[in-house]
């Protein structure tokens, strides 16, 4: 007898055509939510069946709100791959058919209104929901990944002979197989796990959840007392990962999660090491541009008015709505505040994933 696996997509990124009611998603039996898998799964490189790398040939198009897209502008800012790679935004809200491409973007060379519109050229039969990011192929107009677990660890590998110089080497050989682990406990406890959060179908749900995440964080504060960086001295994809989530925390996550479990749940600056670790990327360049230091509401825009995206907080009937002192100027001056992190390195290792020999055990499947 076979096992049937349903998924319903839950990232919506906080952003939707109808934000006076919660947003629908299907749940498992016990409330919790389960996530779209990655539809369009290659990866870069030069084997059979690959995605070969050509400069100013793809393009990454996604919602600056979504956190799987952040991860992928932040690597190739620092990697300085904005040369060769597209960065392009969609518009800021959905409609009925999905995520909306920008009038005067790539979509335009083709006739597209629509995300979906590349997802569909590249499998007419795709039935899914188009998810953000999804790089596409600028010549021919259709997706060819939008595999977000695995694309900042092409864009710091396959594409390095694009890379800046001095560019930081994210994902060097000999930590692959820690980082890769770290990585998947990073997904499901803390990128995901804020989801598992507002999406919980009871109360339980997302207690259980939140229980998981404070626990994370508590841990990470711990291990970044001694250590600047996750892995120590080296700044690796796996920061980018934390960060996607941190930098996004107070305006996107936590209000949602205060109005489900009450005013107690923590906020980012009661870890005092996580904080300051999340102020010195802050601070790092490449780590945020202007474009999401307004959709965060760190910065108002030309006129002095700050995103609704955390303006309409209090009024917002979905799960991400809720108060946040986001869309203040208090706000970015705390994240401004120095976090005099350079004096530390500390240990590569932690009694995290990859102890007691698992690391050598673990292949990534490519």
């Amino acid at each position: 007898m076979g096992i049937t696996l349903h998924h319903e997509p839950v990232a919506v990124c906080g952003i939707v055509a109808d934000r006076t009611r919660p947003i629908k998603v299907r749940l498992t039996a016990d409330g919790t939510s389960n996530r779209q898998p990655v539809y369009f799964t290659k990866r870069f490189g030069y084997g059979e069946h690959q995605i070969t790398p050509e400069p100013n040939r793809y393009a990454v198009i996604g919602a600056v709100t979504c956190g799987w897209n952040r991860r992928q502008r932040i690597a190739i800012r620092l990697l300085g791959l904005q040369d060769v790679i597209a960065v392009e935004s969609l518009e800021t809200t959905q409609d009925p058919v999905g995520w909306r491409l920008r009038p005067d973007g790539v979509g335009k060379r083709f006739g597209y209104a629509h995300l979906r519109d590349f997802y569909a050229a590249a499998d007419p039969d795709f039935q899914g929901r188009a998810t953000s990011p999804a790089v596409v192929d600028l010549k021919a107009g259709k997706v060819v990944t939008n595999n977000y677990h695995t694309l900042t660890l092409d864009l710091e590998t396959v594409w390095s002979p694009w890379h800046k110089k001095e560019a930081p080497d994210l994902y060097p050989k000999e930590l692959r197989p820690r980082i890769d682990l770290l990585n998947e406990q990073l997904f499901d406890d803390v990128n995901d796990g804020t989801y598992r959060i507002l999406f919980a179908g009871n109360a339980l749900a997302a207690s259980r959840a939140y229980d998981v995440l404070a626990a994370r964080l508590a841990d990470y504060d711990y291990r970044l007392a001694s250590r600047r960086y996750l892995f120590g001295q080296y700044l690796t994809d796996s920061d980018i990962r934390l960060f996607q989530t941190l930098e996004a925390y107070e305006s996107m996550y936590r209000p949602g999660i205060s109005r489900k479990l009450g005013d107690a749940v923590l906020h980012v600056w009661d870890y005092p090491n996580l904080w300051a670790y999340a102020r010195d990327l802050f601070q790092t360049p490449g780590f945020i541009d202007d474009e999401e230091l307004y959709e965060f509401g760190f910065v108002p825009d030309e006129n002095g008015r700050y995103t609704p995206f955390v303006t309409d907080k209090d009024s917002d009937g979905t799960q991400f709505g809720g108060h946040t002192i986001a869309g203040t100027p208090e706000y970015y001056r705390r994240w401004l505040e120095p976090a005099h992190r350079e004096q530390l390195f500390g240990d590569v290792e932690y009694a995290g994933p990859g102890t007691a020999g698992l690391a050598d055990l673990w292949r990534f499947d490519r």
